[in-house]
């Protein structure tokens, strides 16, 4: 790669949820040869900051902040209140980010993850309205933090707004705030996009976080992702942010029935990520 690419893991990959204790991952994500550890946060009262920064420094990884929000957290509903719960929850994961050095927070944030279905075209106009105007909210509390926010098209099966990188695209230009970016999911896009090159292009510049994955969800490099064409679609927008692999444990059964994963996708989760990183780093140098 022309530009530096930093590889990170997910901690999904081993547990759920993240909390304080979780820290007790990092020796072993380092020794791997990974730059960049991915924190999902779940509830931000689980995590002391602190002590999570401090180990942090002790084991030389960089992180990364992602979140999603769950059925009473929702900025296309018709319920305020799930918009309330949206930007208090989401404050508190900005503070958490901006006290760990972060420049953005990532994440499906338009709507509740796993709300898809064939809603009315008034309908489907109605929530994409609330979800433009709720989300010009969620940039400026996320602007008071000094933080972007990297927007992720999920798959049809996980949300019926935001499927592929024109869905992403044509929503931040609806929301105009210089602070909305974008994450690109190559689970997700092998199932929504037509070309994977292409959508990298059509992000372009506002590409700012990359999560990896094989099109079943396991070992980067045992699928049927065509990773030649995704390296040249970095390539050609000069991306230089990290590539984290993101999978999920099966050894949790909430996080497993949530993603739907009903068996194992590696010998071990400590080999899905070795050997996952090895076949990126072969794959994009």
């Amino acid at each position: 790669m022309k530009n530096k690419i930093n590889f990170g893991v997910s901690t999904w990959l081993w547990q759920s949820p993240f909390t304080t204790e979780s820290i007790s991952l990092f020796p072993k994500i380092k020794s791997m040869g990974f730059d960049v550890v991915e924190i999902p946060v779940e509830d931000p009262d689980l995590i002391d900051v602190k002590i999570l920064k401090e180990a942090l420094d002790v084991h030389g990884l960089q992180p990364t902040i992602c979140i999603v929000f769950g059925d009473d957290k929702d900025l296309t509903s018709e319920d305020k209140r799930l918009h309330k719960n949206c930007f208090e929850h989401a404050e508190k994961c900005f503070s958490l980010a901006s006290e760990l050095g972060v420049s953005f927070v990532a994440g499906p944030l338009y709507a509740a993850v796993g709300k898809a279905r064939l809603a009315p075209e008034a309908e489907k106009k109605a929530e994409w309205g609330r979800a433009v105007a709720n989300l010009r909210t969620l940039s400026g509390i996320a602007k008071n933090q000094g933080l972007d926010i990297a927007l992720e098209p999920l798959n049809r099966f996980e949300s019926d707004l935001i499927n592929t990188a024109d869905d992403v695209v044509r929503l931040l230009d609806a929301i105009n705030e210089k602070n909305m970016k974008i994450i690109l999911d190559s689970f997700h896009m092998t199932i929504e996009e037509q070309d994977i090159r292409l959508a990298i292009n059509t992000a372009g510049k506002r590409l700012i976080h990359v999560q990896v994955s094989e099109n079943h969800r396991g070992i980067p490099g045992t699928g049927l992702t065509p990773w030649a064409e995704f390296a040249k679609g970095l390539q050609d927008v000069e991306y230089s942010g990290a590539l984290v692999i993101e999978s999920f444990t099966p050894e949790i059964p909430e996080l497993a029935a949530a993603v739907n994963i009903w068996k194992k996708l590696a010998d071990t989760q400590d080999a899905f990520a070795s050997e996952g990183l090895k076949f990126l780093k072969n794959t994009f140098k």
